[in-house]
């Protein structure tokens, strides 16, 4: 089986590859890159779902223009605080600005916290795929881990926000865990779910 992922990112791709691998699952996984895919998708959905699915049909449109017939898959994810409203939700790559960097992304959001007390600083991350079949079938799936904001910065680096995120059971921040400790994270979880579906 082959699946088109919907990423130039050659870590992305690698995790991805990782899981399927540690299921045992025999997969060809193709970047973007690997498809000559490179315009930009305009993601103006409103919640996760919308935003995968709108790259997930930007990418199948430009397979039929091509003639490509795989499998597409298409992520989203992000951060929802539940005491901002589930901000910064699907504007979590861009929160403190297109450009910004780790640290400006987190000290936004750790100011607009700066009044919440920790027992009311719940917090979530999100991961949705979809999957477009070969005789284009939409699957959705989604990803969740429950956690909390930390008062102040951890070990930066990695994902953007696991310098502050604390996942549940744990005293420490996400980029402080080693895999082992910190089990399927959101992205595992829906690919998970993706995989018994696809099977």
């Amino acid at each position: 089986m082959r699946i088109i992922y919907g990423s130039g990112n050659k870590a992305k791709i690698e995790n991805v590859k990782k899981y399927f691998d540690a299921n045992k699952i025999d997969i060809e996984i193709l970047s973007l890159k690997d498809i000559n895919f490179n315009k930009e998708i305009d993601e103006n959905g409103k919640t996760f779902e919308e935003n995968s699915l709108i790259k997930a049909k930007a990418i199948k449109e430009f397979c039929l223009e091509n003639n490509i017939n795989e499998i597409i898959v298409t992520d989203d994810a992000g951060l929802c605080v539940d005491a901002l409203n589930g901000a910064p939700g699907v504007y979590s790559a861009r929160y403190a600005g297109d450009h910004a960097s780790q640290e400006e992304t987190i000290n936004k959001l750790l100011d607009e916290l700066k009044d919440v007390p920790e027992s009311k600083r719940t917090a979530t991350f999100v991961c949705v795929l979809t999957a477009i079949l070969t005789k284009g079938e939409v699957i959705s799936v989604r990803g969740e881990t429950k956690g909390s904001i930390a008062t102040k910065p951890g070990l930066m680096g990695k994902l953007t926000y696991g310098p502050i995120f604390i996942p549940e059971k744990f005293g420490r921040v996400m980029n402080e865990l080693t895999q082992e400790e910190l089990g399927e994270t959101h992205r595992e979880k829906a690919l998970k779910k993706l995989i018994k579906k696809l099977k």
